[in-house]
């Protein structure tokens, strides 16, 4: 073989390495820890071992690899259709059978403690993305012993958050809960504004006083726990939607392109972004479907149809897809420039 060609060889490997490097996607996942989701809150306590009689149901049903895939109860084609997509009774699910065992209808799931008036909210992004955030909580006379249907949440949501900012990896935004009082539930839809994949929690919640059997406090993830399940976590941050046609959710194949978006925001504080606060709805009407505002197709979209991460940080932080290719075009040049030599 040629020098010539050793060269372009070893140059054809080195672009395909590197290009490998510019073009890997990272895509969303988290879910709610503040107050903290059902998910979250079985994680926490050990998928193979948890302590609360919910969460030890709740592993029976869906298996303990559920649970190390904490953050990514989804839908990789929501495109804000979730009410069409998401049927009565697999709200806490997203219709995924993977996460079945979240849709257990029980009261004694460890819930976290919640007052009416100001709140700052938690959601841990382990792979965050640009978006926005709804929250409803359930209508007075909700029965967590019953399977949740969407009319058993407010019509409206009582805050909406677009592109809040991060602190310490956690989407982090403040709203004002409504007046209730008992156990009720809150339900969070994070949809992307960078593709149409969405992610869905049920966060227990009691205002006051319990009045059945007092629940088990829920414990969000600290982060070394996180780090402890990383490895056996089967979710890979490079697509979804091939594991369940029926919804698109799944934690394998490539991700779709397309718009998505369910939030408007309005004035108010929510990190770097806006949050507007709802009062809720009459309890006689059911919650109607989202828009889905029309976008431009994804900046980060690659050719394959993969999105590549837009990351929550400010206009420093640093893309793989830049320093890919900047190291792209440097190997390729120094490559280049040794056959050049042998040549001559």
């Amino acid at each position: 073989m040629t020098s010539r060609r050793s060269a372009a060889v070893v140059t054809a490997g080195t672009v395909l390495a590197l290009s490998g490097l510019s073009a890997a996607p990272a895509f969303a996942h988290g879910s709610m820890t503040d107050p903290v989701s059902r998910v979250s809150a079985c994680y926490a306590e050990g998928p193979e071992s948890p302590r609360s009689a919910a969460c030890k149901a709740a592993v029976a049903a869906s298996g303990a690899q559920a649970f190390y895939d904490w953050n990514a109860v989804n839908i990789a084609n929501a495109a804000g259709q979730h009410r069409q997509l998401i049927p009565d009774g697999k709200l806490c699910s997203a219709g995924n059978d993977k996460y079945r065992g979240l849709d257990l209808a029980r009261a004694d799931w460890p819930a976290s403690r919640l007052s009416p008036g100001a709140h700052t909210f938690h959601y841990k992004g382990t792979a965050p993305h640009k978006g926005s955030f709804e929250l409803y909580v359930t209508k007075d006379g909700y029965d967590p012993s019953k399977p949740l249907k969407w009319s058993d949440l407010e019509a409206k949501p009582f805050l909406t958050v677009t592109d809040p900012g991060m602190q310490n990896g956690d989407y982090v935004f403040q709203g004002t809960v409504p007046e209730k009082s008992g156990r009720h539930l809150i339900y969070s839809i994070w949809q992307r504004s960078d593709s149409p994949e969405a992610f869905y929690t049920c966060s227990d919640v009691v205002f006051g006083q319990d009045g059945g059997s007092p629940a088990p406090s829920a414990s969000a993830p600290t982060d070394e726990q996180i780090e402890d399940g990383a490895g056996q976590s089967s979710v890979e941050h490079g697509g979804h939607g091939d594991d369940d046609p029926a919804t698109g959710a799944g934690d394998k194949g490539a991700g779709s392109t397309g718009t998505g978006g369910t939030g408007t925001g309005g004035t108010g504080t929510g990190g770097t972004g806006t949050a507007e606060t709802a009062a809720p709805a009459s309890s006689s009407s059911a919650p109607a479907a989202p828009s889905t505002p029309n976008a431009p197709a994804p900046a980060g979209t690659s050719g394959s149809g993969v999105e590549l991460a837009e990351t929550g940080g400010d206009s420093t932080t640093p893309y793989l897809a830049i320093g890919g290719a900047a190291v792209l075009a440097a190997g390729a040049a120094v490559l280049f420039g040794t056959a050049r030599r042998r040549r001559a």
